[in-house]
């Protein structure tokens, strides 16, 4: 796997940008597509970034089928969207907000409609407003961090973040998707005893659980011996393995759970654009939605969650990618905090939800994508699932969420960028790791890491070295984790 090292000492203090990232070794453009991609300039292959892209879409495949369903619940008036039209408007949102990362801001990551703005969208939002007045609220959530980036703040705030911080987001985010990937396998559960258990009741059974191990070490095994195509290789190997277990054990189609191993018959379905544009901008904050104060804690709640989500996954996914510089800084990093940000807009629209960037990007970055040619691809698959649906539920839960295990382990060795003898930044940083797993929530880690990070410096009586902008992030965050008493105290429930 190519890599660009971010070793101190390795590169020098410019501003990110594309030319102060480029190897002094790399080849001049062999074409249009490897000049405007800067494919070469990078350390990577158009084989690659198309593994990469492919990679990529595998192991974010899923949300095609859970989005529908998350969204599947009943608005105030008892209505319920069409289960086909939103499989639409969930590959239509993932592929043109991919396809933009990559066309715009030419960064590895791939984008869909986030589980935790469709969580919220139905369990907070939808209850108390009509589905238009939800999608509304995703619109005006994903202009308001348009506006952010506009501004400026945003890359101030992802600049302002301090080096070792930006390394414990990197090894937070990858023991967060290594236990998602644990968990959709059915490797790590929920015990009723213990707070987590190993399979439903301390003891791993059935033939899903067995193919995810399978592919695990078959994938690690094949990254040991630097076999190129690693995951994705894996990935087809698992998958092939899970069609002939299936057919020849029969297994109930549930013991997968949303994809089944096996051919879907017409493999074609032709798309329903109906949800498209229908957007009631501000009706949830009238008297006929959730009122304006509820609708504003809401729309809050949306932006802190697609904000400092997505912009710690950019920072997690971009740091291992060899795209940052000696200070974290990314090249092109406003165009992708702008095309993040409309996502809220663009998913809105399309009635998918608000998009933001997936941590599965990793896995594409794992396959040796440096560029956002492999957005494009990642992109182009979710446009073809447009017409071929069924095949997504192909590749089971279980065998793609080995990749995300594998990557989860490669983003642990940020790990030795930190002075874990440093006091001032160990305990920021090593908080910033464990809460995002722990509490399930990237957002959370990040929020402890920033306020503790501020008052272990305040303590010491370097009050000023955090800068303005940590301390406002020290404000903003203490808001988001009292933000329950705060709505209690608002009469907002």
């Amino acid at each position: 796997m190519t890599r660009i090292s971010t070793e101190p000492g390795t590169t020098d203090d410019r501003p990110a940008t594309d030319d102060s990232l480029t190897p002094s070794e790399a080849k001049p453009p062999k074409n249009a597509l490897d000049a405007y991609f800067k494919i070469s300039a990078r350390g990577s292959t158009f084989g690659n970034e198309l593994r990469g892209g492919l990679t990529t879409f595998m192991a974010m495949a899923y949300i095609l089928l859970l989005n529908p369903i998350l969204l599947g619940g009943a608005d105030k008036n008892g209505v319920h969207l069409d289960h086909a039209q939103l499989t639409t408007a969930t590959a239509l949102a993932a592929a043109v907000t991919t396809i933009l990362l990559g066309v715009v801001g030419n960064v590895p990551l791939a984008a869909a409609a986030g589980l935790s703005v469709s969580g919220a969208i139905s369990a907070i939002v939808v209850p108390h407003t009509t589905w238009e007045q939800a999608f509304g609220l995703c619109v005006i959530y994903g202009l308001a961090i348009v506006l952010l980036v506009v501004s400026g703040l945003r890359e101030k705030i992802m600049n302002g973040i301090p080096l070792p911080i930006k390394h414990a987001i990197t090894i937070g985010i990858g023991l967060f998707i290594a236990l998602i990937g644990l968990n959709k396998a059915g490797f790590v559960f929920q015990g009723k005893g213990p707070l987590l258990s190993l399979g439903p009741t301390g003891e791993l059974s059935g033939w899903p659980v067995l193919i995810f191990s399978i592919t695990l070490l078959t994938i690690f095994v094949l990254l040991v011996r630097n076999t190129r195509g690693a995951i994705l290789i894996g990935l087809a190997f698992g998958t092939a393995i899970a069609f002939v277990v299936n057919a020849a054990a029969g297994l109930d189609d549930k013991v997968w759970g949303l994809q089944v191993p096996k051919w879907p018959g017409s493999p074609v379905d032709s798309p329903d654009f109906g949800l498209f544009g229908h957007v009631d901008l501000f009706g949830a904050f009238g008297s006929q939605g959730m009122g304006a104060i509820s609708a504003s804690v809401a729309v809050f709640t949306l932006v802190l969650a697609g904000f400092f989500d997505a912009m710690a996954t950019i920072i997690g996914v971009g740091t291992e990618a060899g795209l940052a510089d000696k200070q974290g800084r990314m090249p092109g990093l406003s165009k992708a905090l702008f095309v993040d940000g409309a996502g809220g807009a663009i998913g809105g629209l399309s009635g998918a939800s608000g998009q933001t960037v997936f941590v599965e990007s990793a896995t594409g970055v794992g396959e040796g994508a440096r560029t956002g040619l492999a957005s494009v691809v990642t992109g182009g698959v979710f446009t073809l699932m447009l017409f071929f649906t069924p095949l997504a539920g192909m590749v089971p839960v279980q065998v793609a969420s080995a990749a995300l295990v594998v990557i989860g382990s490669m983003m642990m060795s940020q790990a030795r960028h930190i002075d874990w003898s440093d006091r001032e930044v160990a305990i920021p940083a090593f908080l910033t790791c464990v809460l995002m797993p722990f509490t399930y929530s990237i957002t959370a880690g990040v929020a402890a890491g920033v306020i503790t990070y501020c008052v272990i410096k305040a303590g010491r009586g370097k009050w000023r070295e955090p800068g303005p902008l940590m301390w406002i992030l020290t404000g903003v965050f203490l808001v988001y984790f009292a933000l329950t008493p705060i709505k209690d105290w608002l009469g907002v429930h």
